[in-house]
């Protein structure tokens, strides 16, 4: 019997696997292509600041980048009392920086929320109780600026002419569409049970964390003293800005307008509250008395050290933490 012969197959080229896409080195640009993008669409209003600037007394400035430098150092302590795990100091400073380059470049709250969520979870902290401690920052944040600014109307009544802060006949529907907006949440929640059982859960871990956090004075101080400062050294940091430039106006006075200005636009969706915020800031000032345009030089400048200078090296370090996978 003879044996068969087999024709000879061709050598096939080795099986090539594709390249796996370097997803996380493309994320690290995405913030260098968002501040250019940012950048080019403001260029006028940098323009303008930067020439507002050189015509400032520089002690002052220097005394408003102290103030905006001392900003991420009150929110890392307000960050680190929102949570009972002790975060690495460093790491936790760099990552606020980071955020207020992400909180310029996304829809205000949005960015820093999201990088100091996945900050905690990556040191160990689980999501559940990571959201629960943003939501207890935030919430502390919103009661030390409403607080301060309370305190500082009740000391100097005649320091605002509220009455030009907001238009003619504006106050009831505003409370109208928050009531409409309450309204239509409560029902949701009544009617979607698997909403409520979620929302129920969210805030008895939210809770939890809070008493938690409380039970330690260390946790607690750094929370509410925190929470002051943050707002605190923002607005001695406008006050600086409008003393370099000569407005007219009491620091203390300039300080609650910047508060008040703040407060009106923290529902604005815009990025960093860019736009909205120098409109309010100049609205603030002009009815606590300055001229108007000296209240938009200090404005503009004022956006310059406390968005602008800081924006392109703070996307440099969000990339950089991205890529040592700090978070």
């Amino acid at each position: 019997m003879t044996a068969v012969q087999l024709p000879e197959l061709p050598d096939l080229p080795g099986k090539r696997f594709p390249r796996r896409v370097p997803v996380r080195q493309i994320l690290c640009l995405v913030p260098l292509l968002l501040v250019t993008v940012v950048a080019v669409r403001h260029r006028s209003v940098l323009a303008e600041g930067f020439g507002q600037l050189r015509t400032a007394e520089w002690p002052w400035l220097l005394v408003a980048v102290g103030a905006t430098c001392l900003t991420w150092v009150a929110a890392a302590f307000t960050r680190q009392g929102a949570v009972v795990e002790r975060l690495p100091r460093r790491r936790l400073l760099a990552t606020q920086f980071a955020a207020g380059a992400a909180n310029h470049l996304l829809p205000t709250g949005l960015g820093a929320s999201a990088v100091n969520l996945r900050f905690m979870t990556v040191c160990g902290v689980p999501l559940a109780r990571s959201s629960a401690a943003l939501a207890l920052y935030l919430l502390a944040e919103a009661v030390g600026r409403l607080g301060l600014l309370a305190a500082l109307l009740v000391a100097f009544p005649d320091a605002l002419r509220l009455g030009t802060l907001l238009p003619h006949g504006a106050v009831g529907p505003l409370f109208a569409a928050v009531g409409a907006v309450l309204v239509v949440a409560a029902g949701v929640l009544v009617f979607v049970r698997r909403l409520r059982t979620a929302v129920c859960s969210f805030l008895r871990t939210a809770l939890g964390e809070a008493r938690s956090v409380h039970a330690r004075p260390a946790r607690a101080l750094a929370l509410w003293g925190g929470s002051l400062a943050f707002p605190a050294l923002q607005a001695t940091g406008l006050a600086a800005v409008g003393l370099a430039l000569g407005l007219p106006v009491p620091p203390v006075h300039m300080a609650l307008a910047y508060l008040a200005a703040t407060v009106a636009v923290a529902l604005v969706p815009t990025p960093g509250g860019i736009g909205s915020v120098e409109a309010a800031l100049i609205i603030a000032l002009v009815a606590a008395g300055g001229p108007a345009a000296v209240a938009t030089a200090v404005v503009l400048a004022y956006r310059i050290i406390t968005v602008w200078l800081p924006l392109l090296p703070g996307a440099l370090t969000l990339g950089a933490l991205l890529r040592l996978k700090v978070i």
